[in-house]
């Protein structure tokens, strides 16, 4: 097998497991093979490319983009010179993710305690609701420490963001 091949294998390999990690987490299986597809290659992609190299429909391909870029993950660029949009992962997509996982562990405490604060306390649903919510309350702890993190290895070992459109054309 040619270095050429395995690379290919690998590529579509974690492209498939990018789509199967986003369905377990609620998105469109094409939405993580999107977002595989533009961590592993690290380019620049057309909207008709990414349907060609993925092989799903224009249509698959736009919804996923929408959500890919509400969640500030993927961003539209253009070219000069060339028409139709591009996409290209967000500068900082980890820490994006870690940010709306925190966010929805929040809201999520936060209705529980609403519930628990509407109950009388002789109400044995009461302990465990708050169990519930101390569950959130952790998990919310452990995010943030997590996002931290990623923040702190970030500016240890600073990635260059990607290129713009013009510094690319200047490269061409």
């Amino acid at each position: 097998m040619s270095k050429q091949t395995k690379i290919d294998a690998v590529r579509a390999d974690f492209i498939e497991k990018s789509g199967l990690i986003s369905q377990a987490e609620g998105l469109p299986r094409i939405a993580g093979r999107v977002f595989g597809m533009l961590i592993f290659d690290g380019e620049m992609v057309s909207f008709g490319d990414l349907a060609t190299r993925l092989q799903v429909s224009r249509a698959s391909i736009s919804t996923s983009i929408r959500l890919l870029e509400e969640r500030g993950l993927v961003k539209r660029r253009a070219k000069p010179g060339q028409r139709g949009d591009f996409f290209q992962l967000a500068t900082n997509p980890y820490a994006t993710l870690l940010e709306g996982v925190h966010k929805r562990t929040r809201s999520t405490r936060e209705e529980i305690v609403r519930t628990v604060a509407a109950l009388p306390e002789d109400t044995g649903a009461v302990a465990r609701l708050s169990e519930y919510a101390d569950f959130y309350a952790s998990l919310e702890t452990a995010v943030a420490v997590a996002l931290d993190e990623l923040q702190s290895r970030k500016s240890k070992n600073p990635v260059p963001a990607p290129k713009t459109p013009e510094e690319q054309s200047h490269e061409d």
